[in-house]
């Protein structure tokens, strides 16, 4: 099968000829309808080659949806042709949060999954997923536009929900970085909060506009003005929440000076930046979090919102051979919603 790789540290990733894998007891066999690219396989080109027995080569993409295409022996809950997604971080099942669904926090693997610290991901035309329990069914749900939900709609929608108590009539929630994470945190804040205000701010008009379509109430350009914008709206207080999708140095002070004292700034993006922090700044008692992805039971939430029609992700399609052109006009900022690789097309 094909399969796009990263064949050494900070060089480009290739297409190259890999085995089909066979799958062992337990485990099942996906053939991948869709794989998403995130900006945090960008960060894995990048990074230098880790102190640890990361192997060379592994194929990228932690985003994955797909059809069944084999189970192993004692793999149980699928047939053959079942369209699933697949949550992204794979735990030991035994730890105790991992018993709670909450794998992405393995006490054992960190949650690390697939297109990770050199586990094989969905970037090739077939998938092997450890455990049957990483597949949710997807329904009537496309696999190749549902792919991005495994990361992008689920870390987004873990980051809401821990938040949802501040979020009551009146309130007002602000997403910074309105690309594919934050078109998704904007339409789960409509999904789960309707009396809150959602405030878009970005650098890019066009994502903005995007933004807008998408359910915010108002859409704003980065810097002082938009500082000034949303203390006037919330009376000087600043907003219940926060979410700073990109996390650079400037948009995190910028997420500092619009939260509020005792609301949440929640740091999402993988940007590398760091949050200066003092006596008052951010506000008091404003806590600060960097949720990582989100729990299996809330990946069967985020699949019955999209079911419902009431989130959905903007994606452009690229065959497996255009994998790398793809992540360069994600690096360069020209993906509107979510770039998802289609290996089987």
């Amino acid at each position: 099968m094909r399969a796009f790789q990263l064949v050494e540290w900070q060089q480009p990733p290739e297409l190259r000829e890999a085995p089909v894998p066979e799958p062992g007891a337990g485990q099942v066999l996906v053939k991948v309808a869709g794989a998403g690219a995130c900006h945090s396989d960008l960060h894995i080109m990048q990074a230098p080659a880790p102190g640890d027995d990361t192997r060379l080569p592994f194929t990228l993409g932690h985003e994955n949806a797909g059809w069944v295409e084999t189970l192993g022996p004692g793999a149980t809950g699928f047939a053959p042709g079942d369209p699933v997604i697949v949550y992204g971080p794979w735990g030991c099942g035994l730890c105790a949060n991992c018993r709670e669904g909450r794998e992405n926090y393995c006490q054992e693997t960190a949650g690390l999954g697939g297109g990770l610290a050199g586990h094989d991901g969905g970037m090739a035309e077939y998938l092997l997923v450890p455990a049957s329990r990483f597949l949710i069914p997807l329904g009537s749900l496309d696999p190749r536009g549902a792919a991005p939900l495994s990361d992008a709609g689920l870390t987004s929608y873990h980051a809401v929900k821990r938040s949802l108590h501040l979020l009551g009539p009146g309130s007002t929630a602000v997403v910074i970085g309105a690309g594919g994470l934050g078109q998704m945190a904007i339409q789960i804040l409509r999904a789960l909060s309707a009396a809150t205000t959602v405030v878009a701010v970005d650098t890019d008009a066009g994502k903005l506009e995007t933004a807008k379509r998408m359910g915010a109430d108002e859409a704003l350009l980065s810097g002082e003005q938009a500082v000034t914008r949303i203390k006037d709206m919330t009376r000087g207080q600043g907003a219940q929440l926060v979410l700073d999708m990109v996390g650079v140095d400037p948009t995190l002070r910028m997420a500092a000076q619009m939260a509020r004292v005792l609301g949440h700034l929640t740091i999402v993006g993988l940007g590398g930046g760091a949050l200066p922090v003092d006596f008052s700044s951010p506000p008091h008692e404003c806590s600060v979090a960097s949720p990582y992805w989100g729990f299996i039971p809330e990946l069967i939430e985020v699949i019955t919102l999209a079911q419902q029609q009431k989130i959905k992700m903007l994606v452009e399609h690229f065959p497996l051979e255009r994998a790398g052109a793809a992540y360069q006009l994600l690096h360069d900022g020209k993906i509107q919603g979510r770039a998802v690789i289609t290996p089987q097309v």
